[in-house]
């Protein structure tokens, strides 16, 4: 494993040092950081259809990057992934993840957004990247909890569609080399294994989609994200390190009341202030040789995103585990010896 790592999205703003590539890959740097993940949709800090069609311009952000002492461990298009499928309920609130002159013009949204996947792909190939962070946009998710009764055949057709939609921008990840890592979100189709699941049948097991692993949105599921690591630990390509917490409401469940985030049962937190056990996540995600990068995204409802930042490096160091190159018991081992194994079983 990889880091400390920091995705930029959320900590990019109007005001220095967030309002400049070099002013927030220097803070970045400051704080122990050792990679950043780019966030593709603010060109403040990233050109992805230039760096989609340029060597050189993205040779030069790399050598940037490094030159602050730093490396980019992903490119993500979370944004425009969510817009690859959007159920027309949604049309006004994610127009606003498009450029203003495509909004109020669905169909010219999505292909955009396809567009931008497959700049995504050239991009990521260009910096030599293996790896991609994205969401996967959701036809279904109005029909969530299934009242009134979902039609016979209805998530059937949902899943082939969306299918279908990123069959043509899997296979151009594919000849890129580039895995697409679908964060498991509340709002898209893809957020739990068993739709992850259901896309995967629908595309024949296709070998470039993977997943984003993010524990928080699992706790805030109520899901088992450390036996949810045993069950999908090849598939998991990108980890973002969040904190969350549940705490049981008499008045309030997973689904929220409409209330603002600091008044959930279920809320976003900064490393160590919530209740995912790392230490299981760290050490399950070790066992199977997980090679990608930890990265912070901080989201939390009470402490400012400067805090978080500047304790998330070190409580990631804490946690990664460098893996024994030899067990522990070694100093007493002895060579194989069949006849003596045949003595100790009796045979």
């Amino acid at each position: 494993m990889k880091g400390p790592a920091i995705f930029l999205a959320q900590f990019l703003g109007d005001s220095e040092p967030f309002n400049t590539l070099d002013g927030i890959l220097q803070w970045a740097a400051s704080l122990g950081y050792k990679g950043v993940q780019i966030p593709t949709w603010d060109k403040r800090v990233f050109d992805l259809k230039q760096a989609s069609s340029s060597q050189a311009y993205c040779d030069e952000y790399k050598q940037k990057v490094a030159s602050y002492g730093l490396e980019i461990t992903e490119l993500s298009t979370h944004l425009q992934g969510q817009l690859v499928a959007v159920h027309p309920a949604y049309d006004l609130m994610f127009d606003a993840f498009a450029p203003e002159e495509l909004r109020n013009n669905p169909q010219a949204r999505t292909d955009w957004a396809v567009e931008q996947l497959y700049f995504a792909a050239k991009a990521s190939q260009n910096l030599g990247l293996k790896n991609h962070a994205t969401f996967s946009g959701a036809l279904l998710w109005h029909t969530f909890y299934p009242w009134p009764q979902r039609p016979p055949g209805l998530v059937d057709a949902g899943f082939k569609e969306l299918a279908a939609r990123w069959k043509p921008i899997l296979d151009e990840f594919d000849r890129c080399d580039v895995n697409a890592c679908y964060e498991l979100h509340p709002g898209e189709d893809l957020h739990d294994g068993v739709t992850f699941d259901r896309f995967l049948a629908e595309l024949d097991n296709h070998p470039r989609a993977n997943i984003l692993f993010d524990p928080s949105h699992m706790v805030l599921q109520q899901l088992d994200y450390l036996g949810f690591i045993d069950i999908y630990h090849d598939r998991i390509k990108a980890f973002h390190v969040k904190d969350a917490e549940f705490k049981p409401d008499p008045r309030c469940g997973v689904y929220g009341g409409y209330q603002s985030w600091i008044d959930r049962p279920g809320r976003f937190r900064s490393l160590g202030d919530g209740q995912i056990d790392f230490g299981g996540i760290f050490s399950r995600l070790a066992k199977y040789n997980f090679d990608g990068w930890a990265v912070l995204e901080w989201e939390c409802c009470l402490k400012h995103p400067e805090d978080g930042a500047r304790e998330g490096a070190p409580f990631i160091q804490q946690h990664m585990i460098r893996k024994a190159e030899k067990a522990f018991d070694d100093f007493a081992a002895v060579d194989t010896n069949e006849q003596l194994n045949k003595r100790i079983l009796g045979l």
